[in-house]
């Protein structure tokens, strides 16, 4: 199995539709079985086209670019709250496997979706191999936020985790994994596997370099972008992708791919 994440800073970038061919490019190149994509964005004027959906998502305009390659990949979108004053900003999976439950839920405390911190997430499951699976797309909020607490959002993201299949929890933490005490290994208290630290192969795990959204005063390098398991898994390679070393550099986040056998 070959997993992907990506925080995608859409519509934030320069070039943004040469960037989604591009990461559609890499997708069918790659052949990934899921895809975790955060901050998939689509205007808030622009014409609605099924459902929520409205003609500039960004997720949507991969879809179509997929499609273009005859590939069966879909996706399951929602939008968590509204960025910059003109976007609903969300997150999607893309998977090329028959997606047989979708879901989206709030991991906040806040729900208004005019508040930038309300958060939500977005879970499908599909089978493999005879098993089913489910994967989660995160963009959790920062460990030393008063208003909307990382514990908090933590816990809500794991009273999901009810059964004994297999889950991944895929995404954006927004909390460095070099610092200790913090949210990283707040989450690996919880029982989550990190798939970068068992994997039999795998490079620095650096996501993001210097100043971003949200992390404005930044000058370290940071690995805020992780693929969790709830189980111990045999983890091939973890890599990040779209550094500008493995692939070019499409966002203001560098993605994770790892492969695995399960």
């Amino acid at each position: 199995m070959k997993l992907l994440t990506l925080n995608c800073h859409s519509w934030q970038e320069e070039n943004q539709l040469d960037k989604i061919k591009y990461l559609a490019k890499t997708i069918v190149e790659k052949d990934y079985d899921a895809i975790a994509l955060q901050e998939v964005s689509q205007s808030i004027d622009a014409k609605i086209i099924n459902g929520n959906l409205k003609a500039d998502n960004f997720a949507l305009l991969l879809k179509y670019e997929l499609d273009k390659y005859d590939t069966s990949y879909n996706f399951f979108w929602d939008f968590s709250h509204i960025g910059y004053g003109k976007y609903q900003e969300g997150l999607a999976i893309f998977t090329k496997h028959n997606i047989i439950n979708e879901k989206s839920f709030f991991i906040t405390k806040a729900t208004n979706i005019q508040y930038w911190k309300t958060r939500k997430i977005v879970k499908i499951t599909f089978k493999y191999k005879n098993k089913n699976i489910d994967f989660y797309s995160c963009h959790l909020g920062w460990w030393d936020d008063e208003e909307e607490p990382f514990e908090n959002q933590v816990e809500k993201l794991l009273q999901e985790n009810t059964s004994d299949k297999i889950i991944f929890f895929m995404g954006d933490f927004n909390n460095n994994a070099f610092i200790r005490n913090e949210g990283y290994d707040y989450l690996l208290s919880k029982g989550l596997v990190d798939t970068f630290k068992i994997s039999k192969e795998c490079d620095n795990g650096i996501t993001v370099k210097g100043k971003i959204d949200g992390w404005d005063e930044n000058k370290e390098k940071l690995r805020l972008d992780l693929i969790l398991s709830n189980k111990k898994l045999d983890v091939l390679t973890s890599r990040v992708i779209f550094n500008g070393i493995n692939k070019d550099v499409i966002s203001d986040h560098y993605g994770v791919e790892v492969s695995l056998n399960l």
